[in-house]
Formats: structure tokens, sequence, C-alpha cells
């Protein structure tokens, strides 16, 4: 890992009617337009899908490092982030985010150890923990 703190960077472009385009140094544009909720198009990523994305993709990648780590044998996971948008005092936030996941393993006798590992992941996610949100994890381990 590089040396704290790190910085993270993207461009937003647009004109005053159709979608965004998100830029970062060497990935591919994308783009982005409000949700269908919003009175958007919904056919393009939206800045909430956006956030529970990444709170998704850090939860399984925080996930891959523990496992590895404490070399735990696992075939596959699918994760899930459902996000719940509510009004708190005259602001839109998001209140409550609940990460499901399902996680096989190689055999049954690892099940309690990748349980473990699974809320470990949740504990150093960079990106749950940045929010304010209620957080929730759903845990599903099968063995095959």
């Amino acid at each position: 890992m590089h040396e704290l703190p790190l910085h993270y960077s993207v461009t937003v472009s647009g004109h005053p009617q159709g979608s965004l385009n998100v830029f970062a140094d060497h990935l591919p544009a994308l783009a982005v337009n409000a949700p269908s909720q919003f009175g958007g198009p919904g056919d393009k990523w939206s800045p909430e899908e956006l956030l529970m994305a990444a709170a998704a993709n850090c939860f399984v990648l925080s996930f891959r490092t523990v496992a590895e780590l404490a070399k735990l044998d696992w075939l596959s996971i699918e994760c899930h982030c459902k996000g719940e948008l509510d009004k708190v005092e005259r602001s839109m936030l998001f209140t409550k985010i609940t990460i499901s996941v399902t996680l096989l393993v190689a055999d049954a006798a690892s099940r309690s150890k990748a349980e473990t590992l699974l809320r470990k992941a949740e504990k150093i996610c960079i990106v749950s923990n940045s929010l304010s949100a209620k957080k929730c994890l759903e845990i599903n381990v099968l063995s095959k």
C-alpha cells in the first residue's frame, strides 16, 4: 500500500440536458443521469446506484483481502447492497444500507471462519465506514 493519505479524483462534465460524463485517470468514461425516481430516464447509472455499487464493491474487495490473509478456501461471493433514502431534518440522505452477502465455501467446516471474516470485512470497508447511514449485514454462507 502507498503512504497515507491517498487521494482519488474524478471529473464530471455535462450540459443543461442529458447525461453527465464521469472521468477518472486511466478509466473509461461513465455515463450518469438522475434515477427515474427523480425524473431521470433510468437508463444510466445514477449517483445513488454508484454509491451502493461502491459500498458493495468495497465490501467484496475487503473480504477478498481478509480471506486471503486467513487462507480461507472460498469459491464465489455475491453481494447485494440496498440503500434506503429518506428525508431527515429537511435533507435527503441514505438512512440505512443493507449488505446481503452469499458466500460459497469449499467445505462445511469453513463456514464459521467464513462468517467471522465477512464480519471483519464489514468493519474494514472504507466506503461504508465513511457513510453515516445505519449499516446492516445479512450473511448466508453455503458449502459445496
